[in-house]
């Protein structure tokens, strides 16, 4: 295929070859799962499963695993500060793991609602605690770790490439460092791969160095190489993770003699009306406040109007204006699906093939959505335009086109109410509105318009919109 990735390895777009003709290999970091997930939880697995609808539908085999940290992410990077995990616990007065599967499937949830499918596979840092141990081992073996105390760390001074993913050299590391030299450390840029567990530490595994728990960048080195293998094709994460996270990821995992992966790609921050969020401050929204507020599908198809490597703003107007947008798209469809009706006729792939070209023109330039949702606007524009005088086979044409394009790739054209539903939900639901609106109709007939008038508003109250035009009446979800 033609795509084009930007690699911040690189820092340039590279033409992107698996390294496995037809298939791929994707992990991307994701959530610590301590508390509910917010908005900046959506975009990373909202882009990425968008990459990877696109990769399948170029015929490629993918598989995605993203990861979840239960344990050994400290409240400060360079390996201060407490667990988040106890924090929370201690907090909510509930076991460490009681936590961690309470916010798991909060995420989760919220994911399927955003209609993210979940990945392939997802590792959780806890149930690999003796594969971490013993990449700790190979780095000790190999002489880029030191054990005090109980602890290990990774000594950043014997990796020389140390800093080539963030561009920082081990002078300008060390100028930058947030925390001055602890007694136990050799260097204040070195990082834990293992930690002594203090007396107060609840969640302690044993090992060849005492009872301690694993770093928090240990984890997706070792769960990555895992389940795709010691050499992958592409590793992602949010602005926020190149330094130190996957820069200590880097070091660590090819110290221990793995190629690890080929395409690095981050996602950019979120902005809550131009404002950086800051959960500190409590400038955040958690997805369940904005499910209350906005059709699930109307905030996925607002976070695919920004480039993923451009800030992504979230404001009130801006969700009127993806809103009015998803609108259109989903109007013209219902549209063509009402004048098609049961009729079926052959799919004229030239039809719409100058949109189709842009479409995928747009997502192979280091998927650029908001240049393939224009594309799609613009076909709706057309669609409108024709649709009332259009043959049969312009119209399955038109429907093939938007199916493909906004619901198999961006996956935003189903409406959230029927998110998740199957076809024997969906006929069931089309023909209870059917009976309940006969009813309606049998009221007008003896001009009973009061009656009338209150099951549509009774049915509007739960979402479901009648529509009387001259060829009948028609409903939609709104």
């Amino acid at each position: 295929m033609a795509l084009k990735l930007y690699n911040t390895l690189s820092r340039e777009k590279e033409d992107f070859k698996p390294l496995t003709e037809g298939y791929v290999g994707i992990y991307y970091c994701g959530p610590t799962v301590y508390s509910d997930p917010h908005l900046g939880h959506a975009r990373g697995p909202i882009v990425f499963d968008v990459l990877k609808r696109w990769l399948e539908a170029a015929g490629l085999k993918v598989r995605m695993v993203s990861n979840v940290t239960d344990v050994g992410h400290l409240t400060d990077d360079m390996d201060e500060g407490e667990d988040k995990m106890l924090k929370r616990a201690a907090l909510e007065k509930l076991e460490p793991m009681e936590v961690a599967e309470k916010y798991f499937w909060a995420y989760f949830d919220a994911m399927h609602v955003l209609n993210v499918r979940r990945p392939d596979i997802v590792p959780r840092a806890s149930g690999h605690i003796i594969e971490q141990i013993g990449m700790t081992q190979d780095l000790l073996d190999n002489g880029l770790a030191y054990e005090v105390n109980g602890s290990v760390y990774f000594d950043v001074s014997k990796w020389e490439s140390y800093g080539e993913l963030s561009g920082r050299n081990l002078d300008e590391t060390q100028e930058g460092t947030r925390v001055e030299v602890r007694s136990e450390k050799e260097d204040p840029r070195d990082f834990a791969l293992w930690k002594k567990a203090e007396p107060s530490h609840i969640m302690r595994w044993p090992s060849p160095w005492g009872e301690g728990f694993p770093g928090w960048h240990l984890e997706c080195s070792v769960m990555s190489t895992k389940y795709l293998g010691d050499s992958f094709d592409i590793h992602g994460g949010g602005l926020d993770l190149i330094f130190p996270h996957h820069e200590c990821e880097i070091a660590q995992a090819k110290a221990a003699g793995k190629g690890f992966a080929t395409y690095w790609m981050h996602w950019n921050f979120i902005t809550l009306s131009g404002e950086k969020m800051a959960k500190s401050k409590g400038h955040f929204k958690t997805l369940e406040e904005l499910f209350a507020q906005y059709d699930p599908m109307v905030i996925r198809f607002n976070l695919l109007g920004s480039h993923y490597r451009s800030v992504s703003d979230f404001s009130p107007e801006g969700l009127y204006a993806s809103e009015q947008g998803l609108k259109r798209i989903r109007d013209a469809y219902a549209e063509v699906e009402r004048l098609l009706g049961d009729t079926e006729a052959a799919v004229d792939e030239s039809v719409f093939e100058s949109y189709r070209q842009r479409f995928s023109d747009a997502m192979n330039d280091d998927l650029n959505t908001p240049q393939a949702v224009a594309a799609i606007f613009d076909a709706v524009r057309e669609i409108n335009g024709k649709v009332d005088s259009a043959d049969v086979s312009y119209l399955a044409s038109a429907k093939a086109f938007l199916e493909a394009h906004t619901d198999d790739i961006l996956g935003v054209l189903r409406d959230s109410a029927s998110a998740g539903r199957t076809d024997e939900g969906t006929d069931m639901l089309d023909g209870l509105v059917h009976l309940v609106n006969e009813q309606r109709q049998e009221a007008r007939k003896r001009r009973d318009f009061g009656t009338a008038d209150q099951i549509r508003d009774r049915l509007s109250e739960i979402g479901i919109v009648i529509e009387d035009t001259p060829e009948g009446s028609r409903w939609k979800v709104n």
